[in-house]
């Protein structure tokens, strides 16, 4: 396959399917070719939310093109990790120019647009009833419980048996101290209810993100703007778990394949949203003994805080399900968070609750329903506050980590000086370009 163009060079693709394979003659072309090229520091970097590979691509080209001039005698090699994930087409990266592929914007009635249901059909395969049933639902918006029963319905065929194997619970991030119950709410809850709380979350973060903006007058959500808010998380639950088996068991064992091919290589492991959740499962995936990865960075994580934790402290029977794999890093692990990211400061912690807990916020009363009761510190994620329950944990502000990072151990840096841009209801989730960022990713690695 040829390389593709994205202004920096060595540049290799690692292309996974949902179970964690890789396409064989991308793998052997980069084991093949990375120490042969005199590459001393590779930067292997997966994707969040994504819906083609192209542009996946173009990201990587951006993120990675002051990196050059940053490290000019550094002996540099570009990966990008592409797996089947998706996102919305309402969540645009900021100042990142859409593809030509790309669907036009969404019609003013919300609903499900083309280049969503075109995405959903490409990550749920074999699907097309189950996506075709919702978005005439969402289209429709028939009144009813009925109907929102079978919305609900329809959701869980969807997600049903995606993924397989030890991510098959959805990718939890902490393991339980207590049996879980019959399924999370988020899928096998009462419906009506769980779109009312999503829609009064909307609300909220609409509210939030426009507050002091002179002439906004926010418009109320129904049902059918909560059902496509669940839609929305019910998918990145599926992906979550997706995820932790494309990293530990695709990227991991490769990783460990590379050093011993090319054991002079530096490894620096980056991920934005899902993709930091991959590149850390592929932690969990190297083989014993392997210390090539000198550096972990994540831009805005979108998996728990606690998921490098021994424990949990609101339920001391609980532990992050990578704890102690940040031992696996020979270096810093460094997780860039943002108070900007209203994707993982309010619609995660409410989708996280419910899809790990059956303490729900279901049934409230409109009146007495406040987001700032689910950001408690269970349901918290790592792009949102950093690295929590992990001791000698050390907090930057993000001047402070460009002027040097620790060498081990995590590291939180506030980037909500840069990472600020972006609409309801994903916020600056995706608002990653930045050349400091890059600075971040080469300071973690000692990379001059």
């Amino acid at each position: 396959m040829a390389e593709p163009a994205i202004g920096v060079s060595p540049y290799w693709e690692l292309t996974f399917d949902a179970d964690g394979d890789p396409d064989g003659p991308e793998r052997d072309r980069l084991l093949a070719e990375a120490a042969r090229q005199g590459v001393r520091d590779l930067l292997v970097f997966a994707h969040g939310w994504n819906n083609e590979r192209s542009g996946a691509t173009r990201l990587y080209g951006r993120f990675f093109a002051p990196v050059p001039a940053l490290a000019p005698k550094a002996r540099l090699g570009y990966v990008g990790v592409i797996w089947p994930s998706m996102m919305f087409a309402d969540e645009p990266v900021p100042d990142f120019p859409a593809s030509p592929a790309a669907a036009p914007a969404p019609p003013a009635r919300p609903g499900l647009d083309d280049g969503s249901r075109q995405a959903l059909l490409t990550v749920f395969p074999g699907r097309a009833a189950e996506v075709a049933g919702l978005a005439r639902l969402l289209e429709q918006r028939p009144d009813g419980a009925d109907a929102l029963a079978e919305f609900g319905r329809l959701l869980r065929q969807l997600v049903a048996g995606d993924p397989q194997g030890p991510q098959a619970t959805g990718g939890a991030d902490t393991t339980p101290g207590a049996a879980p119950g019959s399924g999370p709410e988020l899928l096998y809850g009462d419906i009506t209810e769980v779109c009312g709380e999503f829609a009064r979350a909307l609300e909220q973060t609409e509210s939030a993100a426009a507050d002091g903006t002179e002439g906004f007058s926010l418009t109320p959500k129904g049902l059918w703007d909560g059902a496509l808010e669940v839609l929305r998380q019910a998918t990145y639950y599926a992906m979550k778990g997706r995820a932790g088996t494309v990293g530990e068991k695709g990227l991991g064992p490769l990783l460990g394949r590379l050093a011993r091919t090319a054991p002079g290589v530096r490894v620096h492991l980056v991920g934005h949203s899902f993709g930091g959740r991959l590149v850390s499962f592929a932690l969990r995936g190297l083989p014993d003994g392997v210390r090539t990865v000198k550096s972990l960075t994540l831009l805005q994580g979108a998996f728990s805080h606690y998921a490098f934790a021994a424990r949990v402290p609101e339920d001391p029977a609980a532990a992050g399900v990578l704890r102690g794999y940040q031992d696996r890093v020979d270096g810093p692990l460094v997780c860039c968070h943002s108070r900007f990211d209203s994707a993982l400061g309010t619609m995660y912690p409410l989708a996280s609750r419910m899809a790990g807990d059956d303490r729900s916020l279901a049934g409230l009363p409109a009146e007495d329903f406040d987001i700032g009761r689910l950001l408690g510190p269970r349901w918290g994620a790592l792009g949102h506050d950093g690295v929590q329950g992990v001791d000698g944990t050390r907090s930057l502000a993000l001047a402070d980590a460009l002027r040097g990072l620790p060498t081990a151990g995590p590291v939180n840096v506030d980037v909500s000086a840069v990472v600020r841009h972006g609409g309801p209801p994903s916020g600056a989730h995706s608002d990653i370009v930045h050349p400091e960022l890059a600075r971040v990713v080469l300071a973690a690695g000692r990379v001059v």
